[in-house]
This record gives structure tokens, sequence and C-alpha cells, in this order.
């Protein structure tokens, strides 16, 4: 059976608990490789996770010729530049959400990809790929709720860990970055379409700099993605679709968990049906598809365009912030 052979830039927590783990369980994903700046740190996660080889540098990883593909879960200001040396050293890529630290950046990554179209790039945004929101798309795709007039999104977490990726600015840190690119990039999925314009609300912290709480209306023309997202208020997702028939909720929209079923609930004159969904593992279900993608030669399922256009949403719900009015997109 043919694999892909992937090497993982990062001993990031998200890589290690659970993307490692859930690739190491597919068909087509062998995880030959990690790497840290400290070797100590690489050389314990290979030893925890049954890794063959660790490296004390990204460099050193992107060198080995037994490498195919690389997991980029750096903080996000490092997506771009490691991304690019890895297309440079002839290695498909799987970047962590989002994409870049702003649009032209993120079109910059999309330039130099161009100059290797046999190389398959891809965001990692691993929800897209789990079976409540491939049924959630089909419901809406079929009619079942009618027109889709709005979706309105919570996301939230509270942490106050100041040496936290999430709560350092300069790196990217952010509650819009982090999870407010989760809310954006699905209501352009079930829209299938952009945003005309957006008006944003933004609070800051104080101490961090980042953003903490993030309100925005994205208008795609009589119809809206609603959104509130937060790093410092008690933790919550859930995902709302109205339709001017019926109403589609669901519940773990984002972090569906791996030991589990999920569900989501499709709401009909007055009737509500509860679809629930076996137990799966989105991330594994993401290398396995991107692998497939390599190995058959075939455009991954999420393009990078699609990248540049979220990080495209969320440099206008700041500037809408920083003008306080609606910004054309």
């Amino acid at each position: 059976m043919q694999k892909i052979k992937w090497g993982i830039i990062s001993t990031a927590k998200i890589g290690v608990a659970k993307v490692i783990p859930a690739m190491q369980h597919t068909e087509h994903c062998d995880i030959v490789a990690i790497a840290s700046r400290n070797l100590r740190k690489a050389k314990e996660a290979a030893s925890k996770l049954g890794i063959p080889k660790a490296y004390g540098s990204y460099e050193e990883l992107l060198a080995d010729p037994d490498i195919d593909a690389v997991y980029n879960p750096l903080p996000n200001h490092l997506h771009v530049p490691l991304s690019i040396q890895a297309l440079h050293a002839g290695k498909h890529v799987l970047c962590e959400k989002p994409l870049a630290m702003d649009a032209a950046e993120a079109q910059t990554l999309l330039d130099e990809a161009k100059k290797y179209p046999h190389l398959k790039i891809m965001e990692a945004f691993m929800y897209r790929f789990h079976p409540q929101w491939i049924k959630g798309k089909s419901l809406v795709e079929d009619g079942e709720i009618g027109r889709v007039k709005t979706i309105h999104t919570l996301f939230t977490y509270n942490n106050l860990d100041p040496n936290n990726v999430r709560n350092i600015a300069d790196i990217g840190g952010g509650g819009l970055m982090d999870i407010g690119c989760y809310a954006i990039s699905l209501s352009r999925f079930i829209f299938a379409a952009e945003p005309q314009r957006v008006h944003g609300i933004i609070d800051y912290c104080p101490t961090f700099k980042t953003d903490r709480l993030v309100s925005a209306i994205l208008d795609f023309g009589g119809k809206t993605g609603t959104f509130t997202v937060a790093t410092q208020v008690e933790r919550y997702q859930r995902v709302q679709i109205f339709g001017t028939k019926g109403r589609i909720e669901i519940e773990i929209p984002f972090n569906a968990p791996n030991d589990k079923p999920t569900r989501l609930w499709l709401e009909k004159n007055g009737d509500i049906e509860e679809i629930q969904f076996d137990v799966c593992d989105q991330y594994a279900i993401q290398g396995e598809l991107f692998s497939s993608a390599i190995l058959t030669n075939t455009t991954v399922p999420t393009p990078l365009e699609d990248g540049v256009a979220n990080m495209k949403v969320i440099d206008a719900i700041i500037a809408s912030h920083q003008s306080g009015e609606w910004q054309v997109i």
C-alpha cells in the first residue's frame, strides 16, 4: 500500500495531541519525522509518538529526501515563511489555519505555490471534512431548509496564559485569527460565496494587546453571516443556519470529539430531527484526503485561493473596527 511520508515541523500541542495521532491511524499517512528548534523536545515527542526521526531544526527536516509532505502547525507568523521553505525543498504542505498574518502575505504564498504546480498545498480547515459538515452542506444544497438567509456562530474559550501563542500579539495571537477564521470560513462555505462587505467590533486585552472579543456581520447581499468569538469568557461553540423553511443547528461545529458521536438538528415545520454521526476523527480524514490527492495527483479538497479569501475578510473586519464603518471587500 502506498503511503505518503510525513514530516512535522514543530512540536506544537495541536500536532502532538491531535493531528499526529490521528494521521498515524490512517491508510496513506506515515509520520516519519518531527522537528523542533530544540532537539530535546523533538526527541521527546518522537519517543512518545513512535516517530523514527527527530531533528533539531526545521531546515534539517526539510532537507530529508525521504519526506514527501510536511504539516506546519507553527505559530501564525511562521506559516508562510516555513511553508515557502517547504515548497522550495520539494515538499507538499498542509499548513495550519489561519494561512497567514494578512491577505497580502497569504497571496505571497499562493504566488509562490503556483511556481510548483506539481506540489500540493492546503490550509488545514479540518472541520469541513467531518461528516456533520458534509451533511449540513448537503441539506442546504438540497433545499431542505429553503433559501439560507443567515448563519450565526459562537466560538469562545478562556485562556489567560501569557506564554500561550494565542496571547502573543506579535506572532499573530488573538481570537479573530485563532477562532474567528472558522466563523468566516463556514459562512463562506455554506453560502458558497464571498461577503461583499463587513462590519466588525473588537475589544483588545490591555495586558496581551490581542483581540479578546470580536463580533462581526458579513453581508453576502441580502444574506448575513454573524459571529462572536472570544478568548476570555466561558468555553462554548455552536452554529445556527437559518433558512426560509427550516433551521440547522450543529452542536460541536469545530472541535468535534474523536471519541463520541456528534449531532446536528434539522428543524422544519415545528418538528426537530436529530441526526447523529458515528465516531470519527476529522484530523485523520483531512490527512487521508490530502495524502490521496498527492498519490492520485488530483486537486486538494480546499484550494489555496480559499485561504487568501478568508484572510481578506479578517483584514476587512480589522479595518472596519478601526474606521467604525462598513468595509467593502
